[in-house]
């Protein structure tokens, strides 16, 4: 079965109807404490039990909405979810930011760098040090480099990203007050 998606304008839509829209966020706690739709809760793609939630839902029988920043996080919750036998989950198609260009209401809070922009300046620095090392200590260092270039061939290709899985868990991508993230 494959994930259904739903268009931000959409979704607008259904929210100013009056008709009650269950939404999550699957983004860290950091990144939703930063911007998130009104009526979403936080409950991160790591920590993400389908069963849990669905129990926890006043009305199971409405679609539960699943938001990210750009989609790809929300798509593989999708699929946790259809796994474990729910089908009235949807994914929100391009994510908070396209929410956001789309008008839906947003919390703003306290500003942090992004988890891919994070990857992309570890991957960037560990490249570096490795050509680096590489070129005037030893030139077995070139492999560190060689090691994250195949991460984020692998990441890109199976749109996981196991370097962000990581930096999601360090202490400056966790939220000291959770209350923020869990209504």
């Amino acid at each position: 079965m494959s994930v259904t998606v739903i268009h931000p304008r959409d979704l607008a839509d259904l929210c100013k109807s009056g008709k009650v829209v269950e939404i999550i966020d699957v983004r860290t706690p950091m990144e939703f404490r930063e911007v998130h739709l009104e009526s979403a809760r936080n409950v991160p793609l790591d920590a993400l039990d389908p069963v849990a939630v669905m129990k926890a839902r006043a009305s199971a029988d409405e679609p539960l909405y699943v938001v990210c920043r750009s989609g790809s996080r929300g798509r593989q919750a999708c699929e946790k979810f259809l796994a474990a036998g729910f089908t009235n989950v949807i994914n929100v198609d391009g994510g908070t930011l396209a929410c956001v260009d789309c008008g839906l209401s947003v919390v703003r809070g306290k500003r942090a760098i992004s988890l891919e922009r994070q990857v992309r300046i570890a991957a960037g620095l560990l490249v570096l040090v490795g050509a680096l090392l590489g070129w005037f200590l030893d030139p077995l260092f070139v492999f560190l480099s060689a090691f994250v270039g195949a991460g984020l061939v692998f990441a890109g290709v199976t749109d996981t990203c196991g370097m962000g899985l990581m930096l999601a868990k360090m202490p400056w991508n966790r939220v000291e007050d959770n209350t923020c993230c869990n209504r």
